[in-house]
């Protein structure tokens, strides 16, 4: 059974709560905590496992964007040497520019599995970066910042039909592994990230060395059942301190142009719908 820790902190100077819980994961405890640092932001967690530690943001405007019928969500995904441990002396070889190709392909798939749960006519500008502060090069840091991109959606006012949860899934002698070392990876034959929440499956990337179908889904069941308790953990932190939804206004409706459709398109359905006789 997985060990729980959740415990809300008051910090006397501001009155600030703090929430903290845990979920032990392939014999390691994995954390989130909200409320300590980055409180301007709409919402924010910090998710710890082992001693790989990601800060994720989430940030909306309270202004719609005009003239567009997307989106408009940008999710960054932003790994700096300082979280290994290396500060570049050069001023030129540092953090700067834009992201690698790692950064920019974790970005995608965090973004995968949040986009398709905003609402329809949410045309607010929205940020979610997700900054890695330390990295102890064994666990990774991606499927970490995935979890904290929901965690941190979840705690804030911006509307968010999740949670979700991610993980990677390993196998190691036919033993299925959630989140797996990356010394563990060496040895495995399957390395795939599967996210998902209550109800199944959102997105699945990842491959094996000559793995069977079943073999696959296997994989995938296990996946998606590892990674209940961390939406459990989302879960428990958003009913103690998370805010309360925006409202998202109505999309505008033509009624002139509706009704023109109704008109035009109601004959030629009543006329594909009423069988022939045959003469």
């Amino acid at each position: 059974m997985p060990s729980a820790v959740s415990q809300p902190l008051m910090r006397k100077e501001n009155y600030t709560m703090i929430k903290r819980s845990h979920r032990e994961i392939n014999g390691q405890p994995l954390h989130i905590e909200t409320g300590r640092i980055a409180k301007q932001a709409s919402g924010s967690v910090v998710v710890t496992y082992g001693e790989t530690v990601v800060l994720v943001t989430a940030v909306s405007t309270d202004e719609v964007r005009q003239g567009i019928d997307f989106l408009p969500l940008t999710v960054e995904y932003q790994e700096m040497s300082y979280a290994g441990g290396r500060i570049p002396g050069n001023f030129f070889r540092r953090d700067m520019g834009r992201p690698g190709e790692t950064e920019t392909l974790t970005s995608r798939l965090i973004d995968r599995p949040l986009r398709p749960l905003f609402p329809d006519n949410y045309h607010f500008e929205t940020q979610v970066i997700a900054s890695v502060l330390s990295t102890d090069r064994e666990n990774d840091a991606d499927v970490l910042a995935m979890v904290g991109a929901s965690a941190a959606l979840e705690v804030s006012d911006i509307p968010f039909q999740g949670p979700i949860a991610g993980v990677r899934v390993g196998r190691l002698e036919g033993t299925l592994i959630a989140n797996p070392t990356r010394t563990q990876l060496l040895e495995s034959d399957i390395n795939m990230i599967v996210a998902g929440n209550r109800s199944g499956v959102v997105m699945v990337e990842g491959g094996g060395q000559f793995v069977s179908e079943s073999e696959m889904i296997d994989a995938i069941f296990f996946a998606h059942e590892s990674l209940q308790p961390l939406l459990d953990m989302q879960e428990e932190i958003k009913n103690e301190v998370g805010k309360s939804k925006r409202s998202v206004p109505e999309p505008p409706k033509d009624e002139v142009l509706k009704q023109k459709v109704i008109e035009s398109v109601t004959p030629l359905l009543r006329e594909t719908a009423t069988p022939k006789r045959r003469g």
